[in-house]
């Protein structure tokens, strides 16, 4: 180096030292962590029970998701559980606490005692909720230690009570720990919405008793409200299905476009029954899965059943007397793991043994309950295969509806129209996974048969259509299929987002279905190819259906009501019986009318039209391989080895 001067030397010197001087210290804002757990749609899975098999089920339970909660909550200094509707209806425990035994105060609704033992910090309703009454719900919710929330629902006359239980929105509070040391109180505002649809599918339960809202607008018009009472930040426990970005009228699976909504900072979603965060959202608009947000925002979807514990991780910055989230972690944590083969699955937690002893009694009663022999079947019923030619399991339901609107109808203006009668495989694998099917063994007929045959507490109905309505709704349900091209080997065959309990069979007619022609409806009933029909050579007597003539459709009140976005189907025009009858308790009726023996083959309704060369790939349970001899001969199937997630993979030749 060259030689500095004297000079050069102290002047370099100065600035070196000017440089190393520490600067003034940069403020920086305190942070504080708070994790939300959430639970949705448990629907009185308390225990790890199949009341339907009548045999334990590691894959259910709020008892295993208790355990994931006790955990969760150990593992931090401050945190909020929240449970976010769909809790008191879905299996027979609820059917029979509901409709055997009934609640009091004594007597709570075991759902209920798990909940406040847990302690929940707030519930959500969920559209289920509404399924057994109002009255039920109050008497239900009334012994819920937490705050149970609903905004876009109002009572209607001598419904609206001093003592309804039931909130817009409720304002928590917890004491964080900053980084600095320092600790500061956080409100939490937290505001529940439900599908406005329920004033739809339970009209019988909730006519003239409520309105339902829109949740974008509810929650547009109270977030104010809720920023007016003080909370510091917003969390949304949506019962409604992650969807479209943007806003539409009256959605029913809202939890993308609400994300959007400015002041919501978080999302707890459900009612679709799936998972968030999970590579089924991969690429749809609005939605990072990597990052776990919805529209920027975090959210969180735990599954269904007590699958999964939904939890939000927030990072959240204290700049002056404002919180704001700065950092987000979303995850699922699941109560099952399946092996690398999904041949076998193990618990990833034990039962709590607190959920288990506020159960035990009603558990207890509900196997005595769905034990009660009251038929007999010559013949054994599945649901293995209803996606691919008619079950025996939706024709008995066809048969009791049937039957029903038959005498309903002898003596008014409607005696003399064709009577058809439409059902849905409730349970075909999809989302439920490889053991949502049901599988009833020749012999005797337990109540908990009847109920794995229909599910759902819907009422009866019938509705008055045209021929050319009747080959829509049929159109409709075989959307589940995908597009075929024919000659082009193993093509997968059902559209895996298309809901199985919207196939619809309609017996009565006989019928083909064109797979060489794209489907006519999308999901939402538009038409999406208006030149295309799948259905093909309809059929009643015999004789080609007159598109003009008038027939009878027994159905369901979801259904009748546009459930599923079935066209025509959308207006109460064209009820012509609304019966306060449940479908499931009609379909025992008819059972035990008949001698309480059944179980004849499915009738030749419908079947694949042929297509030369042309093969698709068919995905059932392992233990349908079994039944292969039992389906139509005109079936050609064969098995094709494993499906993906522990399914068994089938081969039909069309």
């Amino acid at each position: 180096l060259p030689a500095c001067s004297a000079y050069q030397f102290d002047h370099c010197n100065e600035s070196l030292c000017k440089i190393m001087t520490p600067l003034p210290p940069r403020h920086v804002s305190p942070t504080a962590q708070l994790r939300i757990m959430a639970t949705t749609d448990l629907h009185v899975h308390l225990f790890p029970y199949d009341y339907y098999a009548d045999q334990p089920n590691d894959a259910v339970g709020l008892a295993r998701t208790a355990a994931l909660i006790l955990k969760a909550r150990a593992e931090v200094a401050q945190s909020l559980l929240f449970d976010n509707g769909d809790f008191l209806q879905g299996n027979p425990m609820g059917d029979y606490v509901a409709q055997g035994r009934g609640v009091a105060p004594a007597t709570p609704h075991p759902m209920i005692i798990a909940m406040n033992g847990l302690e929940y910090d707030a519930v959500a309703l969920g559209n289920h909720e509404f399924n057994y009454g109002l009255d039920f719900l109050d008497q239900v919710l009334s012994a819920a230690d937490f705050p149970v929330l609903c905004a876009n629902v109002t009572r209607l006359g001598k419904a609206c009570r001093e003592t309804y239980p039931i909130l817009p929105w409720a304002l928590l509070t917890r004491t964080l720990t900053l980084s600095d040391g320092t600790r500061k109180d956080l409100r939490i505002g937290v505001i529940g919405f439900v599908p406005p649809q329920i004033t739809i599918w339970d009209k019988e339960q909730l006519g003239g008793l409520i309105d339902t809202h829109d949740i974008l607008d509810t929650a547009t018009g109270m977030i104010p409200q809720l920023k007016a009472a003080g909370a510091d930040i917003i969390v949304a426990l949506a019962h409604s299905g992650i969807g479209a970005p943007d806003a539409r009228p009256n959605m029913e699976n809202a939890a993308t476009a609400l994300a959007g909504l400015p002041c919501i900072d978080a999302v707890v979603a459900g009612h679709s029954h799936l998972v968030f965060p999970s590579d089924h959202f991969l690429g749809m608009p609005g939605i990072d899965v990597a990052a776990g947000t919805l529209m920027g925002k975090p959210a969180v979807m735990a599954g269904f059943w007590g699958s999964h514990l939904g939890i939000i991780d927030l990072t959240l910055t204290l700049t002056g007397q404002a919180w704001q989230i700065s950092g987000s972690h979303s995850e699922a944590r699941p109560i099952l793991r399946r092996e690398a083969d999904w041949t076998t699955a193990k618990p990833t937690v034990a039962s709590a043994p607190a959920v288990l002893n506020a159960a035990a009694r009603d558990h207890a009663a509900t196997l005595t309950y769905v034990r009660r022999p009251i038929g007999f079947t010559d013949t054994d019923l599945n649901t293995y295969f209803a996606l691919v030619c008619p079950s025996p399991c939706t024709r008995i339901v066809a048969e009791a509806q049937h039957a029903h609107v038959t005498a309903f109808l002898r003596d008014t203006d409607h005696v003399g129209l064709p009577i058809l009668s439409a059902a849905a495989p409730f349970k075909a694998g999809g989302r439920g996974g490889v053991s949502h099917y049901t599988d009833i063994p020749k012999g005797d007929l337990a109540l908990r048969h009847l109920s794995d045959l229909y599910l759902f507490p819907n009422t009866i109905r019938a509705v008055r259509v045209t021929g050319a309505m009747v080959a829509d709704w049929l159109e409709h349900g075989a959307g589940v299929f995908r597009h075929i091209h024919p000659g082009t080997q193993d093509q997968l065959l059902i559209d895996p987002s298309f809901p199985s309990y919207n196939f619809d069979t309609i017996y009565g007619l006989t019928y083909r279905i064109d797979l060489s022609r794209p489907a006519r409806f999308d999901q939402a009933g538009h038409i999406r190819n208006p030149d295309s029909r799948r259905i093909t050579n309809l059929c009643l007597n015999g004789k080609a259906l007159d598109p003009r003539a008038e027939l009878i459709v027994a159905t369901n009140n979801y259904r009748a009501a546009g459930g599923g976005d079935f066209p025509h189907l959308k207006g109460a025009d064209r009820v012509v019986l609304e019966s306060p009858d449940a479908n499931r308790d009609i379909l025992v009726r008819h059972v035990l009318a008949g001698g309480g023996s059944f179980g004849r083959q499915a009738a030749d309704v419908w079947r694949f039209a042929p297509m030369a060369g042309t093969s698709v790939l068919f995905d059932s349970a392992p233990r349908a391989l079994p039944h292969l001899h039992q389906l139509p001969a005109h079936l050609a199937i064969d098995a094709a080895g494993c499906g993906a997630d522990g399914f068994a993979r089938f081969r039909i030749h069309l």
